[in-house]
């Protein structure tokens, strides 16, 4: 719903932040209102000249000098893991993690290291991020890790035998679905994971809101279904200062360790859909995604992987 706020007055001062995707839309609004919290602001996004005016504009708006940018290709697993060394090397903490920056529904293609590009830019990047940012995470704790999920989750289905798109049709709103789907079955297993280390985890439903990623849906959906969803954006959706209403809720708010793992939309927990309950789905899921981008050594490389793994998991 519009108008919905974070209440939360909890300061950052101290405290170092990462925001993904955030030159522009909702992570430009989430960075902004964490930099006014006097967070240290890390601005981690693929176009630099972008991510630099953007940075400047926080600067000027907030008054906080404290606003730096690194690049971060989030199609590129190389570059994710140039990112997350450089992270490890040069900051003696990490608070918050906010995994903001996906593509939504782009004609079909692919990421450099072969995999369906929203699949690998929405959750394998972001899944092998912040895996590499854990010990940070944890050496900094009590930290939080954020993934920007989405109501389009409930399209998703997880086709085990065609991850990548490869052998069926592609449907973008189902892939969309796809990668929203494993950032929720990511958010849960990671909050049991880390349980016991103060890192706590949870992902959300920013809202229906009119953003450029919009530009895509004419060509991937066609008139009809376009047309529909641009009004409904435009006549009922959240404007980007509300749209990052949620994520910086989970990100600041006291007192939400307990609802670690959990989904939230209109900065309140909700359920999301019937497809993100199944515990050997989650199980498995996190060992494939291991197996695609290259934490685990049983495979010797992501590309050669993305056949075998996909078949060892069971239909949700």
């Amino acid at each position: 719903m519009p108008g919905i706020m974070c209440w939360s007055n909890a300061r950052l001062d101290g405290k170092t932040v990462i925001v993904t995707g955030a030159n522009k839309g909702i992570g430009f609004e989430t960075a902004k209102d964490l930099a006014v919290r006097g967070a240290k602001i890390i601005l981690a996004c693929r176009d630099l000249t972008r991510a630099q005016k953007a940075a400047d504009d926080i600067k000027e708006e907030t008054k906080n000098e404290n606003v730096i940018v690194h690049q971060l290709n989030l199609a590129s697993l190389a570059s994710v893991r140039s990112f997350a060394q450089k992270i490890n090397e040069t900051e003696e903490q990490l608070n918050i993690l906010i995994n903001n920056a996906g593509v939504m529904m782009p004609p079909k293609s692919q990421t450099g290291d072969g995999f369906e590009l929203q699949f690998g830019v929405n959750y394998l990047g972001h899944f092998l991020l912040t895996n590499l940012l854990l010990d940070l995470l944890k050496k900094s704790a009590p930290s939080r890790v954020v993934s920007v999920s989405a109501y389009a989750h409930h399209a998703g289905i997880l086709n085990w035998g065609d991850l990548q798109w490869e052998k069926r049709e592609y449907d973008p709103l189902e892939s969309f679905g796809d990668s929203k789907i494993a950032l929720i079955y990511f958010t849960r297993t990671l909050a049991k994971k880390m349980e016991g280390t103060g890192v706590t985890t949870y992902c959300l439903h920013p809202g229906i809101i009119k953003t450029d990623q919009y530009q895509h849906i004419a060509t991937s959906l066609g008139p009809w279904r376009s047309v529909f969803i641009n009004i409904v954006a435009s006549w009922f959706g959240k404007t980007l200062v509300h749209g990052a209403q949620t994520t910086i809720h989970c990100a600041v708010t006291e007192g939400l360790e307990d609802k670690t793992g959990q989904y939230f939309t209109d900065c309140w927990p909700r359920e999301p859909g019937y497809r993100t309950k199944d515990e050997n789905v989650a199980r498995m899921l996190w060992q494939v995604s291991e197996r695609l981008v290259g934490l685990s050594q049983r495979v010797p490389s992501e590309r050669s992987s993305v056949g075998a793994a996909q078949g060892e998991a069971p239909a949700p």
